[in-house]
Formats: C-alpha cells, structure tokens, sequence
C-alpha cells in the first residue's frame, strides 16, 4: 500500500495519537513520522518488521552464496593464488 499525505505524521502530532496512529499502522496503514519537517523514524507493524528482517537476511545469504559459486568459478579456471601471493598482494607495507 502506497504511502499517502495522511500517513506523514508530526512528531507532536504522533504523540497526542499514538494509540491512534499505532492501530492504523497494525491495519497496514504505515506511518512517516516527521521532526523539524523532515522523515525521523517509521511506524509499521511488528509482523510487517520481521518479514523485512527475514528478508534482508535472505538477501544476505544469496550475496553469500553468489560470492561462494565464484569463488567455486575461480578454482574450477585455475585462478588460483598461493599463501605467499595472497600475503603479499593485501600486506600493508609492513
């Protein structure tokens, strides 16, 4: 559900509706909370947090797993280095 003007909140606002705002987000209806006229923080619902917690998790692990499946690549084409040559090439001069 897109974000809409009525779900851009005051700071000062926020505080006198809370209980309000906090239904709302729990509805689906998130909220931008705003200090000084600019975004401060977000409020969404705890099942809506998790599910985007598990999701970057997720996306970590295939980062991990695409960086793993080159490296796999690399041996497989002979790209290899020795101890010395890795030493060597990220020393740092010492």
């Amino acid at each position: 559900m897109p974000i809409t003007s009525k779900d851009i909140v005051p700071l000062k606002e926020m505080r006198a509706r809370l209980t309000e705002l906090a239904d709302e987000a729990c509805a689906g209806r998130e909220k931008i909370i705003t200090r000084n006229g600019k975004a401060y923080v977000a409020l969404i619902d705890a099942r809506r947090l998790d599910y985007y917690h598990r999701l970057e998790r997720e996306n970590i692990h295939l980062g991990l797993l695409d960086e793993a499946a080159r490296g796999w690549d690399d041996v497989e084409e002979g790209n290899l280095l020795t101890v010395a040559e890795l030493k060597s090439r990220y020393s740092r001069g010492k």
